[in-house]
């Protein structure tokens, strides 16, 4: 089930952002993604969130979080990946969206494939100031144009 975060839902969430970017990004120090945490955590509650919870616990597994047409990530926890999480709550933010943009670590291959597999296309390639690794925008076009 997809829903808005209820507000004793930020520690889970933010739990998931920080376990998960440790663990795709593992060619950035532990220490960067532990340092953002707080401002994360404020940054979540001004962003569109939704969460996947699972229907047969009350166990949160992945949440989406936007600015504006922006997708600030899609996180999922790791013994939920592979089925499914993520390719929902994408799909449920297409749903309301006509186009949509996101960043990717190159490094992090997995999730720009799956950004691909789901029908994102390349606008360009940079780096990210803060870390120095290369980045590509990604963007998704509900009447595919562009492709």
């Amino acid at each position: 089930m997809i829903r808005r975060p209820d507000t004793q839902d930020l520690d889970t969430v933010s739990a998931i952002w920080l376990d998960a970017n440790r663990e795709a990004h593992a060619f950035i120090p532990a220490s960067y993604w532990l340092g953002h945490l707080e401002e994360v955590r404020a940054a979540l509650a001004q962003a569109e969130v939704w969460v996947f919870a699972d229907e047969a616990r009350p166990e949160l597994l992945g949440f989406v979080g936007l600015q504006g047409d922006y997708i600030a990530g899609i996180f999922v926890r790791r013994e939920a990946r592979s089925h499914g999480v993520g390719r929902q709550l994408l799909d449920h933010v297409k749903a309301g969206h006509p186009r949509l943009s996101l960043r990717v670590y190159e490094k992090n291959q997995r999730a720009a494939a799956f950004y691909r597999r789901e029908g994102f296309r390349l606008l360009e390639t940079g780096v990210d100031p803060e870390t120095e690794e290369a980045e590509l925008l990604l963007e998704w076009r509900r009447d595919g144009s562009g492709d």
